[in-house]
């Protein structure tokens, strides 16, 4: 009765905490800030992203999360604790149960890596549990059931797709292909064709305001600030959606690969399930407009994005750590 529960989506981008009964307390970027000096953590979160690209030499703002897997133990180990003691506030008598959200490529070792910064962050016990299955359920999918469904979950690092039945993956894929990926590719094609540099939150900003998966009828633009490559002085130029589909377009045909052959490697009795019901889309970048349009016309499969994307793995973490013995199956180690 006195056990806390917490479940978290350790994302590349952000990090969203569920705790049963409260729902989602906390959805920021999984960013620290680090004094180089002593290595003692200054921020975390939105107050840590806030100095990406600004900090001085004595300072690292940085993600310790890469493609979905911890790249810095420690620094991960300092956000969870950060986080699971955010979420849970005061004094507490007993530690509390974790359970967390891993890319389902993830390796043994990566996923003894979490499991150990989990219970080094203050956890009495560590869950792991696929992010496919949890995005699954968040987006209220019937993953028990006798006939597939198919999920594809677009976060800051990866993409992650699975063909679902009786509560396991059938089949799968994993492409390191994301958000921030997206990111890269558009500040690169920015400073090619037209000499400027931005930085990462630009190219993020030109991604959300005026990114586009194909060419639109009437295209979107927006302004951006950024230091001109030849003469070193700020300029602005205008962005236009088109160049953000010319961008993209290489880690788009990766993502569509990876769909096709996940499909490819489908049981025909559940590739029939999936025509029938169609893709559901999760994870934060599945948000990139018109995405669904370039799934649905790549596969000939109808696609959706689910309501509330960027929520449905910790919502499908929170409640399999609520219902442990229903989704016991799905748990992958534990400790």
């Amino acid at each position: 009765m006195w056990i806390k529960k917490v479940a978290i989506d350790l994302g590349t981008t952000n990090i969203l905490v569920h705790v049963p009964k409260r729902g989602i307390v906390i959805n920021e970027p999984s960013v620290v800030a680090i004094s180089r000096d002593d290595k003692k953590v200054l921020a975390v979160g939105n107050e840590a992203k806030e100095m990406i690209g600004r900090t001085p030499d004595s300072i690292i703002a940085e993600r310790p999360l890469k493609d979905g897997v911890i790249a810095n133990y420690h620094t991960t180990e300092a956000m969870l604790r950060y986080f699971i003691n955010k979420a849970l506030g005061g004094v507490r008598l007993f530690r509390p149960e974790v359970m967390v959200a891993v890319p389902a490529g993830i390796s043994s070792t990566e996923r003894r890596a979490v499991i150990d910064a989990t219970m080094a962050a203050g956890a009495r016990a560590a869950y792991i549990i696929k992010e496919p299955i949890v995005a699954a359920i968040g987006a209220d999918i019937p993953i028990g059931s006798a006939s597939g469904h198919m999920i594809i979950d677009v976060g800051g690092g990866t993409a992650e797709m699975a063909v679902i039945s009786l509560g396991g993956i059938v089949s799968w894929g994993s492409v390191r292909i994301g958000g921030n990926r997206f990111d890269a590719s558009i500040q690169e094609y920015v400073r090619r064709k037209y000499g400027l540099a931005i930085g990462e939150r630009s190219a993020e900003e030109i991604k959300i305001k005026a990114g586009s998966a194909v060419y639109m009828d009437k295209p979107l633009s927006m302004e951006v600030k950024g230091r001109d490559m030849v003469s070193g002085l700020p300029r602005i130029i205008t962005v236009t959606s088109d160049d953000v589909v010319d961008a993209l377009q290489h880690d788009l045909q990766g993502l569509v690969e990876a769909l096709k052959e996940v499909l490819h490697k489908t049981p025909p009795e559940l590739s029939a399930d999936v025509m029938d019901k169609g893709i559901i889309m999760s994870g934060g970048s599945s948000q990139l407009r018109n995405l669904d349009q370039l799934f649905t016309q790549a596969t000939g499969v109808a696609c959706y994005v689910a309501d509330e994307p960027l929520l449905c793995v910790v919502k499908g973490t929170g409640i399999a750590l609520e219902n442990l013995e229903a989704y016991k199956r799905s748990i992958l180690a534990t400790k």
